[in-house]
């Protein structure tokens, strides 16, 4: 009871303080209102990021390992010897046999090309649009789902069939519809029945979507495809039970034996999988999450020395009430813990406001574009908790020098 009397009535005297001086106080929480606002809205930027970032690459695999010539990030934060890598043969299709043949801890393994080639049909084109070669087991590899339609079958992509499935866009694009099975379109020049649409994925920030792509079948993407300039992959997948690290180790062994090459001779292909892109975003939300801290700070610094000013203004205007409350009784707990929380209270309405006007925000981009933005319980937490810290370093000061006054100095003020 002691502990609700003490709180309503601390409560009341920064309600009264607040009221009294509207514009003093505007000013005040005006620091702390950016200073949360700033923080919070980078934060929250940075995870939503870092959340559309993170999906869209996983959409590749967690668990898959891709064979190729180059690198995706170079090797131990060494320097990225490119002069090197180019030296480096071609990953080959008939290499993918031989894996299928030897790998133990794979589940699937296919083999890609890739290139940018004209789709017509009719007056209709797409220019530049990104064609993928690919085998039988590709879907194993990456996740989709198709609008309409059906995948290759294992021999359609051994016997050159001349077939292709488009992404939503490009087949809004040409036919304004999605549902377009059999209709013939040119790719490159070449004719294709389509057999299958992908549902729409929407862009992300990686432009790793199936929107704006075309698969045909590993064969026929052959006929107008340039193999050296095609980047051709191996994409090769975990078994359950079996880590990335158990996959790689096998993978670096095969394909040193498929190459023939000597103990002494370093790797001629690179293995990358999605985990050392992972790592890379680590270090960079990092330092976006501590650039974030650095603007925020600095406002929230200026809102701190506010609050801490109006608490000593308050202080100076109530010296003989508190003197009186001492006369009465009070214990400089008492005192001390009322002008603590009216400064707590401050800073908390300062940091509520900021809140809100994040989540105002973030609404606005949601609504306004294709971004995904959410303000998270984590960043709410955090925004409310810097908010009663800065609370109470801003206000622990004017509050000790307002328990010790002296009750009888007090009342003659």
């Amino acid at each position: 009871m002691i502990f609700l009397r003490l709180l309503a009535e601390s409560l009341r005297f920064a309600w009264h303080a607040l009221t009294n001086n509207r514009l003093r106080t505007f000013l005040s929480l005006l620091g702390v209102t950016i200073g949360i606002l700033a923080i919070i809205s980078v934060f929250t930027i940075v995870d939503s990021l870092e959340k559309n970032v993170r999906d869209s690459i996983n959409k590749l695999g967690s668990d898959v390992i891709y064979i190729q010539k180059w690198p995706w990030t170079s090797e131990d934060r060494q320097e990225y010897k490119w002069w090197e890598f180019m030296k480096r043969p071609q990953v080959k299709y008939s290499e993918l046999s031989k894996l299928q043949k030897r790998m133990k801890k794979a589940e699937a393994i296919a083999f890609t090309i890739n290139a940018d080639r004209l789709v017509q049909y009719k007056s209709n084109s797409v220019e530049n649009t990104s064609i993928l070669g690919a085998t039988y087991d590709w879907p194993k590899t990456r996740s989709f789902e198709l609008i309409s339609g059906r995948y290759f079958t294992l021999s359609e992509t051994l016997t050159k069939k001349n077939y292709a499935i488009l992404g939503y866009d490009i087949a809004m694009a040409l036919f304004d519809s999605p549902f377009v099975l059999g209709e013939q379109i040119k790719i490159g020049g070449k004719k294709a029945t389509v057999i299958g649409v992908f549902d729409r994925e929407g862009q992300d920030i990686t432009g790793n979507s199936t929107d704006e792509l075309v698969v045909c079948p590993i064969i026929f993407a052959q006929s107008f495809i340039n193999y050296r300039y095609s980047d051709p992959s191996i994409v090769v997948k975990a078994k359950k039970n079996i880590n990335n690290q158990e996959l790689r180790d096998e993978l670096r062994g095969v394909m040193r034996s498929l190459r023939k090459l000597k103990p002494t001779m370093p790797d001629n292909f690179a293995l990358n999988e999605i985990s050392l892109v992972g790592n890379q975003l680590d270090s960079l939300f990092s330092v976006i999450g501590l650039t974030g801290w650095i603007i925020g700070g600095f406002s929230i610094l200026v809102g701190g020395f506010g609050i801490a000013n109006i608490m000593f203004v308050s202080v100076k205007e109530r010296t003989k009430l508190i003197g009186i409350q001492k006369a009465l009784g009070a214990r400089n707990s008492f005192i001390l813990i009322q002008f603590l929380f009216e400064s707590v209270f401050l800073c908390l309405l300062g940091g509520v406001i900021g809140l809100i006007l994040v989540s105002i925000l973030a609404w606005g981009v949601r609504n306004f574009s294709e971004f995904n933005i959410q303000l998270s319980m984590e960043n709410i937490i955090l925004g409310l908790s810097v908010s009663a810290i800065i609370g109470i370093v801003s206000g622990i000061v004017p509050a000790l020098s307002a328990s010790k006054l002296d009750p009888v100095e007090a009342i003659r003020r």
